[in-house]
């Protein structure tokens, strides 16, 4: 399949920069970006306190960690279009038979 238009433009952009790194330090950047949003998420809810709002740099924090792993599929040779769509549809596979095997306990029940 080939690579969506965004993915390509993430290399690309990578590739202007001389900013490739090894798919690990990929990996340990993207763990950064991740705690980067835990801290948005806990000064946001004041530590679980309050509802969770999208915090300011929400979104800036999102498409960094987003970068980072498009950045990581073209390091390893992986099409995220093609391997999310597989997810979506393992998702969707699973949840309808854990509902149908649902459907068959509840019926069992009564």
């Amino acid at each position: 399949m080939a690579v969506t238009d965004l993915q390509a433009t993430v290399a690309s952009a990578a590739d202007h920069a001389e900013a490739h790194s090894t798919a690990p330090a990929l990996l340990l950047q993207a763990q950064s970006a991740l705690g980067r949003m835990a801290a948005l998420t806990t000064e946001a809810t004041e530590g679980g306190r309050r509802p969770f709002r999208i915090p300011h740099g929400w979104d800036a924090e999102l498409a960094q960690l987003a970068y980072l792993v498009y950045l990581m599929a073209d390091q390893t040779n992986v099409t995220l279009d093609a391997a999310v769509r597989e997810v979506a549809h393992r998702v969707t596979v699973d949840s309808a038979e854990a509902r149908s095997r649902q459907a068959v306990q509840n019926e069992r029940w009564l």
